[in-house]
């Protein structure tokens, strides 16, 4: 029977991958339909052998067939969740990162960005690994492509993320990205920025699709100078790209000529050999048939006698485990009780560490920015004691206040009131006094800036999205050196968005252990716990970024 099954096995894998063959070459052929039954034949012959890896192919195969074209499936989307489970299961990152991908593309002409937004953030946190790095540069260009009609800002600050990494870029993707910046900017109609970024993509130089790129420059370069009002420049330019435009017609008929020809020899010869396989499939499949009716007739009257001396031997033994579960039962019941007594005991201890770990936070989360900004006035006291630049007493006033301030917020958390100015003034005063306070000590100015916040949220999250504030302040205080920050509050298709950003020293991710401190962690699962993301945009003395986004029901 065992030697019956592999023969099976290996009849099935033969016509799996004859079909998946047959699938790629009329998929080549814009034969879709033809396309999608072979490789629906091949994906379920290869479940059958439990063959996962050539599953996964079939799957993704499935996926990007169907996302094309809209008359074979309804969805792609199963054949893609099939996917991406078995990238986790192979816990490879490449594959990974090609299947989050892959969901952004699924999502991407959704009415919300938020969906692929979500995937290609997830996308970027694969990339920190070295060996992927370079396909963040796509992954910033789609974001970017992404929040171009309805967030221009966004849409900026991600072109500008994919121009940082230039030096990881080929010429042909370094011209692409300054052709695509230049479009961006000729849509908001700032054009002395577009052909800014069209002159440096006419400055690249290329090997290959040179004059395909120069079509396209000239063709942007013409618009944008006729929309500038420079008629001349225009009619320039227009000359030129109609030039590379004839060039490349002629080279394109000649190129077309040839690979019909190729095209033609090669579809002559992988016909005869997908006929050829065809035949030895069938004849194969008659022979291995006529021997594992042989192999499988005298595999049974062997296996026949066994089965008969194992029943004897199971009856046996199922009597000595009749016995041993009455044994294991009266041991269970016994083993139930102390686990009870053990869970009461647990439950005990777990209810006294989160009432601990409640007032380890708030005492870090309320007194953490008091304290550090109390401590950047007393330097300052300390400082100016004898050049006497500052007006002293006014510094001392406002050291007061803070010591005062620190008192009354270890006087609330004693009473167990959690409200605090927000719950009197709202989330936006509350940060922008705070933003305040710690600008007056003249050693760091922080702005905010905050769009879209016309009303107040529920208090138990704008307290939480306070906190997170004050806990990102205050790591800047205290380990980024930095002179500057900026505090971004934004609300946008039920999404609230905050950017923390500094001028300090930065720091490098990978050498930085985020867990051991209890800020950014708690911010982490704080961000978490409100179904959000939580991304950390640094490079060593650059500065930081701190970019969260919760969703808002």
């Amino acid at each position: 029977m065992i030697c019956s099954f592999s023969y099976a096995q290996e009849s099935k894998k033969d016509s799996a991958y004859y079909y998946y063959k047959k699938a790629k070459q009329f998929d080549f052929e814009n034969k879709h339909f033809k396309a999608y039954k072979n490789y629906i034949k091949s994906l379920n012959l290869y479940k059958k052998i439990n063959l996962e890896d050539s599953v996964a192919k079939c799957n993704l195969e499935l996926f990007e067939l169907i996302i094309s074209q809209s008359n074979l499936e309804k969805s792609s989307k199963p054949y893609l969740d099939d996917y991406y489970q078995y990238t986790l299961k192979k816990n490879d990152s490449f594959l990974l990162l090609k299947s989050l991908n892959r969901y952004a593309e699924y999502y991407w002409n959704t009415d919300s960005i938020e969906l692929p937004k979500k995937y290609y953030l997830k996308s970027l946190q694969l990339t920190k690994n070295k060996k992927l790095s370079k396909y963040s540069i796509s992954i910033y260009s789609n974001l970017a492509f992404l929040h171009t009609k309805k967030y221009p800002d966004s849409a900026a600050y991600y072109f500008k993320k994919t121009l940082d990494l230039k030096e990881l870029m080929s010429n042909n993707q370094l011209i692409g990205t300054y052709i695509n910046y230049a479009l961006f900017f000729q849509n908001q109609q700032k054009y002395n920025d577009a052909l800014k970024y069209l002159k440096k993509a006419d400055s690249v130089k290329i090997e290959t699709y040179q004059l395909k790129y120069k079509k396209i420059i000239y063709e942007n370069f013409s618009n944008a100078y006729k929309s500038n009002l420079n008629y001349k420049k225009a009619f320039e330019y227009l000359k030129k790209y109609n030039t590379a435009r004839d060039s490349l017609n002629n080279t394109a008929q000649n190129i077309a000529i040839s690979d019909l020809d190729k095209k033609y020899q090669t579809e002559k010869k992988e016909k005869h050999i997908l006929s050829l396989e065809k035949e030895n499939l069938e004849t194969e499949a008659k022979n291995k048939q006529q021997k594992n009716l042989i192999i499988g007739s005298i595999l049974f009257i062997i296996f026949g006698g066994t089965i008969a001396t194992l029943s004897l031997k199971n009856s046996k033994r199922k009597r000595k485990l009749a016995e041993q579960e009455k044994k294991l039962e009266s041991q269970k019941n016994l083993t139930l009780l102390k686990e009870q007594e053990i869970n009461t005991i647990n439950a005990m201890v777990e209810g006294q560490e989160k009432e601990r770990k409640r007032v380890a936070e708030d005492l870090h989360d309320n007194l953490g920015s008091v304290l550090a900004t109390l401590k950047l006035h007393f330097d300052n006291l300390k400082i100016n004691s004898a050049s006497k630049k500052i007006n002293q007493e006014e510094l001392f006033n406002k050291t007061e206040n803070l010591i005062d301030e620190a008192y009354l917020k270890v006087r609330r958390i004693a009473h167990a009131k959690n409200a605090g100015v927000i719950a009197n003034q709202g989330l936006l005063p509350a940060v922008q006094m705070m933003a305040e306070k710690i600008s007056s000590a003249d050693k760091i100015k922080i702005d905010v800036i905050d769009f879209g916040l016309h009303q107040r949220f529920n208090n138990a999250l704008e307290i939480t999205i306070f906190r997170i504030i004050q806990e990102l302040i205050t790591n800047i205080l205290k380990h980024a050196n930095a002179k500057n920050a900026t505090i971004n509050i934004a609300i946008y298709d039920n999404v609230f968005n905050l950017i923390v950003e500094d001028d300090g020293d930065g720091f490098d991710l990978k050498k930085v252990n985020l867990k051991d401190g209890i800020g950014i962690n708690s911010i982490e699962t704080r961000v978490n716990h409100l179904k959000g993301n939580f991304v950390i945009d640094t490079t060593l003395g650059k500065g930081s970024s701190f970019i969260i986004d919760i969703p808002i029901a």
